[in-house]
C-alpha cells in the first residue's frame, strides 16, 4: 500500500495491529530527523506515538536489518506497530518528439 504525506510518498511494508494513523505521523513527524532515512518505524508506547528511522545500508549500526533488534528490545510486547519504507520521487524526463 502506497501513503501519500506531507513529507512524501512511503511503502506501508507491515501494519501490525493497525498502528499507522496519518495524522499522528504527520504531528510526530520531523523533517530535519528523519528525511535522511529510508525505512522508518512507528510504534506505540504509553499512547504515543513514538518515530525511529532506519537506512537502505544493512552493515549500518541503523540499518534496516535492525529493526526486528528494535521492536524486540525497545518496544513493549506486541505493542502496535508499522514499518514504512520510502519511495523516491518519480524522475520526470522530457521526450524530444522531434528525435
Amino acid at each position: 500500500m502506497i501513503i501519500d504525506t506531507e513529507f512524501g510518498q512511503f511503502e506501508m511494508i507491515k501494519d501490525y495491529r493497525d498502528a499507522f494513523d496519518l495524522v499522528k505521523f504527520q504531528e510526530r513527524y520531523v523533517d530535519v530527523a528523519f528525511d535522511r532515512y529510508t525505512y522508518l518505524v512507528g510504534d506505540m508506547s504509553s499512547g504515543m506515538l513514538r518515530i525511529k528511522g532506519f537506512n537502505s545500508d544493512p552493515k549500518s549500526p541503523n540499518g534496516y536489518k535492525r529493526i526486528p533488534d528494535y521492536l524486540n528490545e525497545s518496544c513493549q510486547l506486541n505493542c502496535a506497530h508499522y514499518i514504512l519504507k520510502r519511495m523516491k520521487p518519480a524522475q520526470n524526463k522530457l521526450i524530444d518528439i522531434n528525435d
